[in-house]
C-alpha cells in the first residue's frame, strides 16, 4: 500500500508493509522534519498517525487495508525505513512502539 503525504509535501511517500507475522515496516522516501516518537494505529478507523516527539501528529490519510489490519493489531513494533530513492535501497531504519487503540 502507497500513500502521498498530506501534510504540505506532495513529494512525501510513504509505503507499507505488515507480514501475517505481525511484522510492520513503513518506507517513507524523505526524512521527517521533526523527531519521531511513536506511532498509533486505530483499528475501528484504521488509520496509522506518526507521533512526534512534541506530540505532533502526522496523519497521511493513511487507512489501512482491512487485511493489513488484522495482523497490526498483533505488532508491538514498526520498523521506519528511510528510502535512498536514487539508489533504490534503504538508508537507515528504526524500531518504534506501535500502540494498539479502539475509539
Amino acid at each position: 500500500m502507497q500513500k502521498n503525504s498530506e501534510v504540505g509535501d506532495p513529494d512525501f511517500k510513504v509505503d507499507l508493509v505488515v507480514n501475517e507475522g505481525a511484522k510492520v515496516a513503513v518506507f517513507h522516501n524523505k526524512p521527517f522534519n521533526k523527531s519521531l516518537s511513536w506511532l498509533e494505529f486505530n483499528l475501528d478507523t484504521r488509520h496509522l498517525d506518526f507521533i512526534m516527539d512534541d506530540g505532533d501528529i502526522r496523519n497521511f490519510g493513511t487507512e489501512v487495508p482491512e487485511d493489513f489490519a488484522k495482523d497490526m493489531q498483533n505488532a508491538h513494533m514498526v520498523l521506519m525505513v528511510l528510502m535512498d530513492e536514487e539508489k533504490k535501497e534503504p538508508d537507515s531504519g528504526q524500531y518504534f512502539p506501535l500502540i494498539i487503540h479502539r475509539d
